[in-house]
Order: structure tokens, then C-alpha cells, then sequence
């Protein structure tokens, strides 16, 4: 199985191959290369998965995904849940990354704040699919918004992710799924549980304000596991 490093290249090498939308002012602005991909933070052996829609300006200026306004939100509380109460004067909550990896559909920022569309999502769903399950040894993704979550539907079928989409406690429920990548070793198959949660955007008013205690609660039932 090729590394991590061989991995992120071989993103590369697929950005550079043929274009696409990508937002090179916010990568030229932070002075970075908009072809090399922000593909995860965290720790690798966390047994949770945070997985997002795309990344933002801030996560192009760090280099990581999920540190915006959001993402902190979710920083603050793994940190929360794992190591007590997060100070006030560490804005990244880097020590909350011993304890979750975080990831995305797509490892670029897309123009302005529209969602990659399934053609770009497809086109770059072989390298994150390899990167869960080959190189993360968790199990369980708390899924960020619809995006996020449907992201699964190859591996789980699009009529049980409809029907759990509807459900009244999809927030609190549990999806199983078996995540199927085809790399140069051969076809690997990995065990996860899908665990989704309401995007944790300001613009999502009905659920902004919940997202915390709705986080809090998912994090507290997986370390309780």
C-alpha cells in the first residue's frame, strides 16, 4: 500500500492532470500551491472521523481542514469531550487533534462557498476513499451536513440513504456501512459506522446553535464505547 506522502502526490498529480473550479486567489493569497491537496489533521489511529464538504479560506490558510468557524466549533468539542475545558488562547486546538482526524469530500476549496459538484466529487472520491481505509484504522465518521453524509451513498445504497436522511433522529442514529476502494494491491473493503450531524455553518440557522450539544453528545456515546 503506497504512503501517505505517495498518496497526497498522486492527489496532485490528478489536480494538475485536467482543471477544474478551484479558488487560486485564496491559495495565492496564503501563498499556496491551489494543486497540492489539504487532504486530513488529526491523528491517523483516532478512532473518529470528522467529514466535511469542502474546505474554506481559513482551512487554505493553515493547511488544515475544519479550523474556520465551524471547524473550531468541532475542535472545541473533542477537545471538551477528551481533555477538559479548551483555553481561550489556542484558536487551532491542536491538542484536540490527538483525538479525532478530519477530512473532506474534496481536499480543495471550491470558488466562493458552493459545494463541488459530483463530477469533481467523483473525480477525487477514489484518493479520499484509499485514505479512510487504508491509512485511518477508526471506524466512525460523525458525517458534517447532507453533503458529507451522501458522499457514502456508493457504499451504503441511495434508497437506505434516503430513507435514513428522513428520519426524525438521523442526528442521534447510526448508519452501518462498508466502504470498497480498488487500488494497485487490490480491492480493499472496510467496516465503518456513519454518524451524521447538521452542518455547523452560521448560515444554517435552525441547527447552528444546537451543533455543540448534538456534537457533544456523539462524542460522548463513542468514548463511552
Amino acid at each position: 500500500m503506497r504512503s501517505v506522502d505517495d498518496l497526497l502526490e498522486a492527489i496532485a498529480q490528478e489536480a494538475r492532470r485536467a482543471e477544474f473550479p478551484i479558488d487560486e486567489p485564496v491559495y495565492s493569497a496564503s501563498k499556496k500551491d491551489p494543486t497540492w491537496p489539504i487532504l486530513f489533521a488529526g491523528s491517523l489511529s483516532a478512532r473518529v472521523c470528522s467529514f466535511g464538504r469542502d474546505l474554506g479560506r481559513d482551512e487554505v490558510k493553515w493547511g488544515q481542514p475544519q479550523i474556520g468557524a465551524g471547524g473550531r466549533l468541532v475542535r472545541r468539542e473533542v477537545y471538551r469531550t477528551f481533555l477538559g475545558a479548551p483555553p481561550d488562547d489556542d484558536p487551532r486546538l491542536e491538542a484536540a487533534l490527538q483525538h479525532i482526524v478530519l477530512s473532506n469530500t474534496v481536499p480543495y476549496k471550491p470558488p466562493g462557498n458552493k459545494a463541488y459538484s459530483t463530477t469533481v466529487k467523483e473525480r477525487f472520491r477514489p484518493f479520499v476513499a484509499e485514505f479512510l481505509t487504508a491509512h485511518w484504522s477508526g471506524n466512525r465518521v460523525i458525517c458534517l451536513g447532507t453533503e458529507a453524509f451522501k458522499w457514502f451513498t456508493p457504499y451504503v445504497g441511495a434508497k437506505l440513504i434516503e430513507e435514513f436522511w428522513k428520519r426524525d433522529d438521523r442526528y442521534e442514529a447510526d448508519l452501518p456501512c462498508e466502504l470498497v476502494v480498488e487500488t494497485d494491491e487490490g480491492i480493499l473493503r472496510k467496516a465503518i459506522i456513519l454518524s451524521p450531524l447538521p452542518h455547523p455553518s452560521p448560515l444554517n440557522q435552525r441547527w447552528y446553535g444546537k451543533f455543540p450539544d448534538l456534537l457533544h453528545q456523539r462524542l460522548h456515546a463513542i468514548s463511552k464505547a
